[in-house]
């Protein structure tokens, strides 16, 4: 530790401002290249101190120190996070001391004191080594991953899995076991076997706000863009040969078939446990109801019309030779004769008269 060379809070920032004002000077232009592979994510902190590999870059328009694999970590007070690049968040809570590293993707911490409050989704894999505990969450399904690791107070371990489940093992022995979700253990002297329920207000330590993952920028800083006037020709294909953008044609929706809906009612049954016979229902109970949607009446307006007549032709005055003619056979033709009286049908009383006439009536 004597040999490593901390840089503290006030060292970071006069770098940082330093940085700053290089960028300002070059045009506030974006970092070179990309974060290297082993970048772990932007740290920041009221009071803390950072050895190891590490790299300065500028993320999201501001200059932060990026840790990388094999970073070694202290909160001296306060609170710190970590910002990782792929993703999630790793608060810690001081006065703490971890080592960061990073390999295939994969994130181990090792704690040697203070409190971790990890919140991850399915990437990437983080693992927390103590001195005789490891561990390691454990996804359920696709939802994110949110755990706790601390000492309250030396030899005294806290686990707390608040999102997916914990796996705990025992770094010597190999035993290990599996914290469900919104579980909070507590383990004395690092034994499974003394594992108990925790309260709940032991190694407190509050997430923090989620950020999106920091991005680089890749653009070279002296790279410029130029831009030219339009021409004519460019102007004319803009305007006159674009073809128009016509709305999508929208399919008719077919229109449903209304069918019947045809609903039984059934009388409940009944079982009596201690009863000898078993009550029977009466099947004319069972009611059937039929549902339809009744059509509407169709109904005709308008007028009828009587039907038309035949114009009589008209005929030549009877004073002319042609109304003379024509009037002769109309005058000639006789009379129509009424109709006859249907005859009636005798009566009953009627044919007996008639037969007793004819009767007595003979010589």
């Amino acid at each position: 530790m004597a040999n490593r060379s901390t840089a503290n809070t006030n060292a970071s920032n006069t770098n940082a401002t330093n940085a700053g004002a290089a960028g300002a000077n070059a045009g506030d232009q974006p970092a070179a290249s990309a974060m290297p592979a082993d970048s772990i994510g932007a740290i920041e902190g009221d009071s803390i101190a950072v050895s190891g590999p590490m790299s300065v870059e500028v993320v999201h328009g501001q200059v932060k120190t990026v840790l990388r694999s094999g970073s070694d970590v202290r909160v001296k007070s306060g609170t710190a996070r970590i910002d990782l690049v792929e993703g999630g968040l790793i608060t810690i809570c001081g006065p703490a001391h971890l080592s960061v590293l990073k390999a295939a993707g994969a994130v181990t911490v090792a704690l040697d004191n203070g409190t971790v409050h990890i919140h991850i989704g399915q990437t990437p894999i983080v693992t927390v080594y103590t001195p005789q505990i490891k561990a390691q969450p454990i996804a359920i399904g696709e939802a994110e991953q949110d755990l706790l690791v601390g000492f309250d107070t030396p030899g005294a371990m806290c686990v707390r899995a608040s999102r997916g489940a914990v796996r705990l093992e025992q770094q010597l022995t190999g035993q290990s076991v599996v914290i469900p979700q919104l579980g909070d253990v507590l383990l004395v002297n690092g034994s499974l076997d003394s594992l108990q329920t925790s309260s709940g207000g032991r190694c407190l330590c509050e997430l923090g706000e989620l950020r999106a993952p920091p991005e680089t920028q890749t653009e070279a800083p002296g790279a410029a863009q130029v831009s030219q006037l339009a021409t004519a020709e460019d102007i004319r294909k803009r305007n006159y040969d674009a073809k128009p953008e016509l709305p999508a044609r929208q399919a008719a929706k077919p229109t449903p078939y209304e069918e019947p809906i045809y609903h039984v009612i059934v009388p409940p049954l009944v079982y009596m446990a201690n009863g000898k016979n078993e009550p029977t229902f009466d099947p004319a109970m069972i009611i059937l109801v039929r549902r339809v949607r009744v059509r509407p009446t169709v109904i005709f307006q308008g007028r009828v019309l009587e039907e038309p007549t035949v114009q009589a032709s008209i005929l030549p005055s009877v004073g002319t030779s042609a109304g003379k003619e024509a009037a002769a056979p109309v005058a000639a033709k006789p009379a129509a004769k009424p109709a006859a009286k249907p005859t009636a049908t005798p009566s009953m009383v009627d044919r007996m008269k008639s037969f007793i006439h004819d009767l007595w009536g003979k010589p």
